[in-house]
C-alpha cells in the first residue's frame, strides 16, 4: 500500500457540526455554525469552540462571554449549512429558518428549541491561534428533548438522527460497531462462554451417565421382578402337577 505526503492541513475528521447561539441585549440573536469544537475536561465539564476572527459571532461571544452549543441531525442539516454560509450582519438566521429561540436556564444567550440538546456556556478563556480565537468555556446547564427519554428516564441521544461533518460533506450517524469498554467486555465474555459451554458438556455427560444407571437398575430391577415371577409360576406349576398326580392315582385305585 502506497501512501502521498501532503501539506499541513485540517484532517481530523469526522467532527461535530453544531450551531452556535449567542446574542448581545438589544440586538437580535445569531447562530454560527462551528465544526471546530470539542469536549476538552470532565470535571468542571468543558467546551471549547474556534471561531474566525471576521465572524460576526466572534465579537458578541467574546463581549458577552456565553454562548449555546445547539446539537445538530439530519432534520436541522439545511439550517446547520445556512447558517455557517450566511453572515448575521445580513439575516435574522432564526427567522430565515424558522427556527426558535429558546430562554436559557444558566445564561442570557438562547438556546435553540429544535436542537435534541443544548448545552449552555460561560467562556473562561480566549486562546487565539491564528486565523481562528479558540474560545475555551465551561458547561454551566444542559438541557434535552425528552422526547428521546424512554420510560426507564435514559436517554437515547442516538435516536436523534445526530449528523458529522467529514471533509466538506455532512453524514448521519450509521450503524452502531462498538461501545465504550467492549473490547475488554468480550474478551471477559468469551471466557465466560467457555466456561459456560464447557459446564454444560459436564452436566450433560453427569446426565448421561446417571440416565444410564437409572436405565440398568431399572434393567436389573426388571429381571428380578421376572425371576420371582417365573420362580413363582414353577412353584404354582409344579403343586398343579402334585395334584393332577394324587388325582390320577384315586381314580387308578378305584377302578
Amino acid at each position: 500500500m502506497a501512501k502521498e505526503t501532503w501539506k499541513p492541513g485540517n484532517m481530523l475528521y469526522p467532527i461535530p457540526a453544531v450551531m452556535v447561539s449567542c446574542g448581545r441585549e438589544g440586538e437580535k440573536p445569531n447562530i454560527i455554525t462551528v465544526a471546530w469544537a470539542g469536549n476538552v475536561c470532565s470535571t468542571p465539564a468543558m467546551l471549547t469552540i474556534s471561531v474566525r476572527k471576521s465572524r460576526y459571532s466572534h465579537s458578541i461571544i467574546k463581549e458577552t462571554g456565553e454562548f449555546v452549543v445547539n446539537l445538530t441531525s439530519a432534520e436541522l442539516v439545511r439550517a446547520t449549512d445556512w447558517c455557517g454560509v450566511r453572515s448575521g450582519r445580513d439575516y435574522d438566521k432564526f427567522k430565515e429558518m424558522r427556527l426558535t429561540p429558546q430562554k436559557s436556564q444558566k445564561i442570557n444567550a438562547p438556546g435553540i428549541s429544535e436542537s435534541p440538546v443544548n448545552i449552555e456556556c460561560k467562556v473562561k478563556e480566549v486562546i487565539e491561534l491564528g486565523t481562528h480565537d479558540m474560545f475555551v468555556a465551561e458547561v454551566l446547564c444542559v438541557t434535552v428533548d425528552d422526547k428521546y427519554l424512554d420510560e426507564r428516564g435514559r436517554f437515547d441521544l442516538n435516536a436523534a438522527d445526530l449528523i458529522a461533518y467529514s471533509h466538506g460533506e455532512y453524514f448521519k450517524l450509521g450503524k452502531k460497531v462498538g461501545k465504550f469498554g467492549y473490547s475488554v467486555t468480550k474478551k471477559q465474555g468469551k471466557q465466560h462462554q467457555i466456561k459456560k459451554n464447557r459446564d454444560a458438556n459436564e452436566n450433560f455427560a453427569i446426565d448421561k451417565k446417571e440416565k444410564k444407571n437409572e436405565k440398568a437398575d431399572n434393567i436389573s430391577l426388571n429381571n428380578d421382578k421376572n425371576f420371582k415371577s417365573d420362580k413363582k409360576e414353577n412353584k404354582h406349576s409344579k403343586k398343579e402337577k402334585v395334584k393332577k398326580s394324587s388325582v390320577l392315582k384315586k381314580k387308578n385305585k378305584r377302578g
